[in-house]
């Protein structure tokens, strides 16, 4: 009996000792597992989703009207005034004194220019309006992404910039394809439309027309496509056609556009010293008479 009480006590105490070992080595695994977890947040925080600089200041109806959990930014719309919609503009009568015009790049986004022109744009502390092409946007997502969060509007300029007439299926499909990626890719939605060409008679212009798009041409073109000019003409191209209610029409796509990037500095100084103040397109339309 006592050699049974004896291992009866041994067996417990075993038994305690064997407990206690395993919630030591139980809770310095647990502490590991933390400092683990600590040291991979240390190296990857995680980051929440930021808001576009400049959204509630450039020309944007209602700024902010979701999440976008895809790429994490903000949904911005781009509306026009109702006097605007279905119509083409191309100058703007404004509603004061002030000396407003509109910068406006069209072809992109394009890998080396658009950021370019995006570095000078910041430099100057101006807002443009950029006309896309599905086909560039869909090669260069990150570049329209910076874009619009450098706080540009933004406009549907088709698909393929193709001049030819296009039957209403095509038409519709060539701005809608290109409506769609915007929003996918930037979390964008624009009634701000651009026919390729300036062609008003192909069947785009009027499919836009239909669904209440402000078809925005332009009033001053700086003639950039000429491959000939130097970036002076250019400049001088844009400084004589300057008139309050402007709008100036670049390109930072749709092929070698390195003259654009030099004239622009000299563009921007030159309105500037005639007192003009940059805006974009949707600034300028809410600025102007009313009919």
């Amino acid at each position: 009996m006592e050699k049974y009480q004896l291992f009866s006590k041994t067996y417990k105490l075993c038994f305690l000792v064997i407990l206690i070992a395993s919630s030591v080595v139980g809770c310095s695994i647990v502490l590991r597992l933390i400092q683990r977890g600590n040291q991979l947040t240390a190296k990857h925080p995680i980051s929440k989703p930021s808001a576009l600089v400049g959204a509630a200041n450039h020309g944007l109806s209602k700024p902010v009207v979701g999440l976008k959990p895809e790429t994490n930014t903000e949904l911005l719309t781009f509306s026009v005034p109702i006097q605007f919609q279905g119509k083409t503009v191309s100058q703007v009568k404004l509603n004061n004194p002030e000396k407003l015009i509109a910068l406006t790049f069209d072809d992109g986004p394009w890998q080396k220019t658009t950021l370019q022109v995006l570095d000078i744009l910041k430099k100057n502390n101006i807002k443009a309006t950029f006309f896309w092409v599905g086909a560039a946007l869909e090669k260069n997502p990150q570049i329209a992404q910076q874009v619009v969060a450098d706080g540009n509007a933004i406009g549907n300029h088709t698909w393929h910039h193709w001049y030819h007439h296009l039957d209403e299926k095509t038409a519709a499909k060539e701005i809608e394809d290109t409506a769609q990626l915007i929003y996918k890719t930037t979390g964008v939605k624009t009634s701000l439309f651009r026919p390729p060409g300036g062609f008003l008679k192909n069947g785009v212009a009027a499919y836009a027309k239909q669904q209440n798009y402000a078809v925005i041409m332009w009033s001053v073109s700086s003639a950039d496509t000429d491959w000939k000019a130097q970036p002076s003409a250019f400049v001088k191209n844009v400084l004589k056609g300057a008139k309050p209610g402007s709008i100036v029409l670049m390109h930072d796509g749709g092929g070698e556009h390195t003259k654009t990037v030099k004239a622009l500095p000299e563009i921007i100084s030159g309105l500037r010293q005639m007192g003009y103040r940059f805006v974009t397109v949707p600034e300028l339309l809410k600025d102007a008479k009313s009919k």
